[in-house]
């Protein structure tokens, strides 16, 4: 048993969570991309992520044959590793893309995993330490990790694109709106924005 004195002093206490922030514009989101070119794997991994609304322990459960035949717009359904349900999450051509990509680079079985490393399947560790020296490589500031991915989806899906509270509630699964708003780190800034209104 490892002492109290000994363990990770940045490990977050029993019940606590860390939270970590979306990429906030697209203009870094581009030079991720473009600093992944030519990294297959990675790339596919950063695309998917930021492309749908799957956890990074989801996105280590797909296999090349559950991707390999689809054409956007097509649907990928997958059990959820946190709450057992089945999603069906439809994947827009930039997934499809990256997901083409990644395929040309090896020869898959059809039950390999999609994303794999030197010894074997990704672990969320993995991604989560992917995920941290790509924005850190940009010079972002903040604090990021393997569900910024998730997040920059939403975050996008609301502010770039407009999409309503109410559906993205139904996307994450959330409870209310104030919970998506916060999860989605956007709560502050829309308070923020009405202190700025002048009269």
């Amino acid at each position: 048993m490892m002492a109290e004195s000994a363990k990770n002093p940045n490990h977050p206490k029993k019940g606590s969570t860390i939270k970590v922030d979306p990429i906030k514009k697209v203009r870094d989101i581009k030079a991720i991309k473009k600093m992944l070119h030519d990294k297959p794997r990675d790339l596919c991994l950063f695309t998917l992520g930021i492309n749908t609304n799957l956890r990074a322990s989801d996105l280590l459960r797909i296999t090349a044959g559950m991707v390999k035949d689809l054409k956007p717009e097509d649907e990928l359904t997958l059990k959820e590793k946190k709450t057992g349900k089945h999603r069906r999450i439809t994947l827009n051509k930039a997934a499809i893309a990256a997901i083409k990509g990644l395929l040309a680079c090896r020869d898959y079985e059809d039950d390999d995993p999609l994303f794999v490393g030197q010894r074997g399947c990704l672990s969320v560790p993995s991604v989560n330490r992917l995920v941290k020296s790509w924005c850190k490589s940009i010079n972002l500031k903040g604090n990021y990790g393997s569900h910024t991915l998730r997040k920059t989806f939403g975050y996008h899906q609301r502010v770039t694109f407009g999409v309503s509270v109410p559906e993205l509630m139904v996307v994450f699964n959330h409870a209310s709106q104030r919970e998506t708003l916060e999860y989605l780190c956007i709560q502050p800034e829309e308070v923020k924005s009405i202190y700025l209104n002048e009269l």
